[in-house]
């Protein structure tokens, strides 16, 4: 019991090469999980887009202005 309450109370000390690492890893999933949301939102978004344009095209056709001739 002794040995497992010494383990638990005190911490072992990183070197400065693996408070670096723990770090580096750390960042690396956070820019990973943040790359992955914003594609995932982009496709979101970029569905919503084509759906309301496909929507408006058969919603409104689209006009034609009429063409003056210039007079000189």
């Amino acid at each position: 019991m002794t040995a497992i309450k010494e383990e638990m109370s005190t911490p072992t000390k990183l070197s400065s090469r693996e408070k670096a690492a723990v770090t580096d890893e750390t960042a690396r999933a956070i820019i990973a999980a943040e790359i992955s949301s914003r594609e995932e939102k982009t496709e979101r978004l970029r569905l919503l887009r084509l759906q309301r344009e496909a929507v408006e095209t058969t919603a409104a056709p689209a006009k034609r202005k009429a063409s003056r001739k210039k007079d000189h």
